[in-house]
């Protein structure tokens, strides 16, 4: 006796189509599984076993082959124990599935020794998957069923049991599908954060809103306390609210992590901030079977690095390759995984060891050597892929006595920053100026005379690399959207210039001690 149903896995944040296939047959009783699955789908034969004997449902005693196809894709998880029991009932004749309703459908969940079922991870890619693969319906736990149900054009089936999906597969019970949640779960929770909480650092606060409108990464250079940390956690805050296709793309690197919690989709842009003892897995993903690492679970919102130069250097360097390609492929001997990692970056750090130079009424007590070190850890094809660079500056006791409702709310500062996106939309389509590509940037960054010739100033006496360049005439671009300004005027690029801080010797703390 053969069956054959239909279930699905994730390899990064994509979905493969399985097919479980079950044969019994006479001989001695055993319950083999085939089709490369790893140790957890192998000790599924015992929370089978278990779960058909609670659910009052008697296991064949027979010789239970059961192939996960294709067999060259490695299997992991323990999302195909429904699927395998309820090809078990099908192949014994306990359950009489037509085969269109089987071809139409996707079995998913992990079966409890007492027949209920838990939720899994990864549920919202292969939901994705099963609608571009013309699927009718999904039955995935009852759990996953908010996180399911935000594609819309499939069935969501939650279940609960397995008696309950045994009484539904054979009509003696009616389930109706779970309704799309997209709408329904956008009453997220509002931020308490806000940009009017900081005091001065006007000029850092409009750098933070150009990064945010441009899609530019930042480097925020200043003393211990000065309010680093507390800017960059405020930058989602005036972030254009999420896409629903960055809504679907985030929330399916968070499910397959197993990080999505039931109630809540991934509708506010994320903010990540590893510890700096971080391994290099664990900021760009790894494993055996590769996992996302922190820059995919900041795929559409922040990563913040905050104390950067304390960082391995080794650590910092993994970060050059999703930087300019907004993605990161991990390679092993059994397979490659892609994940996205389109993230604004967000790093921290002081201008010296001790963390006091150029500040009033301290000490610096570090020497040139010292201060080259530090900042050594830090290699020149980094920073060329920050494009802002800024110093923080201490807030002195005046501007501390300022009032919060003097300064602009986090909702004002998002209306200009959605403001000169519109602008970028409008020329360009969705490329933000800081992912244009050097053809588009000869096409859209278009200089004034006066522009001109600060440009070949500056290009000459800094010696800017190619990528340096670049980056000074898209931020340009994004501080003349910002102003309004069709063409990029002297202003704009004079600004650039000095918001690159580390490309100056001037005022180059490497320089300086």
């Amino acid at each position: 006796m053969h069956a054959k149903i239909f279930s699905a896995t994730t390899v990064g944040v994509s979905s493969h189509s399985i097919e479980v296939e079950v044969d019994l047959s006479f001989g001695l009783v055993n319950f083999c599984i085939v089709g490369l699955p790893d140790k957890a789908i192998k000790e599924s034969k015992d929370r089978i076993r278990a779960a058909l004997k609670n659910s009052g449902l008697r296991i064949p005693e027979r010789l239970i082959t059961v192939n996960l196809a294709p067999a060259h894709l490695k299997k992991q998880d323990t999302l195909f124990d429904v699927p395998i029991a309820i090809a078990i009932l099908q192949a014994a004749k306990l359950l009489r599935m037509t085969k269109q309703f089987i071809d139409e459908t996707i079995f998913l969940g992990e079966l409890s020794l007492d027949g209920s079922i838990r939720k899994v991870c990864g549920v919202l890619a292969i939901v994705h998957g099963a609608l571009d693969a013309g699927k009718k319906r999904v039955i995935v736990p009852v759990e996953n069923c908010l996180e399911a149900s935000l594609i819309d054009g499939v069935e969501i089936i939650g279940v609960k049991s397995l008696v309950d999906l045994v009484g539904y597969l054979r009509g003696e019970i009616e389930i109706k599908p779970s309704p799309p949640t997209f709408v329904a779960a956008q009453k997220t929770h509002k931020s308490t954060l806000d940009f009017s909480d900081v005091k001065g650092h006007f000029l850092q606060k409009k750098m933070l809103q150009i990064a945010a409108a441009g899609g530019h990464n930042i480097l925020l250079i200043g003393a211990p306390g000065c309010g680093k940390t507390m800017l960059a956690k405020r930058l989602p805050t005036i972030m254009p609210s999420m896409s629903f296709n960055e809504v679907i793309e985030t929330t399916k690197v968070y499910s397959v992590a197993g990080m999505l919690q039931s109630e809540k989709l991934i509708f506010d842009r994320p903010f990540r901030s590893p510890h700096h003892i971080i391994s290099q897995a664990g900021l760009v993903g790894g494993g055996s079977f590769p996992r996302p690492g922190e820059i995919s679970l900041a795929h559409n919102g922040v990563l913040f690095l905050d104390e950067m130069t304390e960082f391995q250097r080794g650590t910092l360097e993994v970060l050059r390759q999703p930087l300019e390609d907004n993605s990161v492929l991990i390679s092993r001997a059994n397979c490659s995984v892609e994940f996205p990692s389109s993230f604004l970056m967000v790093g921290a750090l002081n201008p010296c060891p001790c963390g006091y130079m150029a500040v009033k009424k301290k000490n610096c007590r570090c020497s040139q050597q010292a201060v080259e070190k530090y900042f050594g850890k830090l290699s020149g094809p980094l920073i060329d892929r920050l494009d802002i660079h800024i110093h923080v500056p201490s807030i002195n006791y005046d501007e501390l006595k300022v009032p919060p409702q003097q300064g602009k709310t986090s909702a004002q500062m998002r209306v200009e920053v959605d403001r000169t996106i519109q602008f970028q939309r409008d020329r360009q389509g969705d490329t933000l100026n800081a992912s244009l590509s050097p053809t588009q940037v000869e096409k859209y960054c278009v200089l004034t005379s006066a522009a001109e010739e600060l440009v070949q100033k500056v290009f000459e006496r800094i010696g800017l690399s190619m990528r340096a360049y670049h980056k000074v005439l898209k931020l340009a671009r994004t501080l003349a959207d910002f102003d309004g300004s069709q063409k990029i005027d002297y202003a704009h690029i004079r600004d650039g210039v000095m918001n690159r801080c580390l490309d100056r010797k001037d005022d180059n703390p490497r320089k300086t001690a």
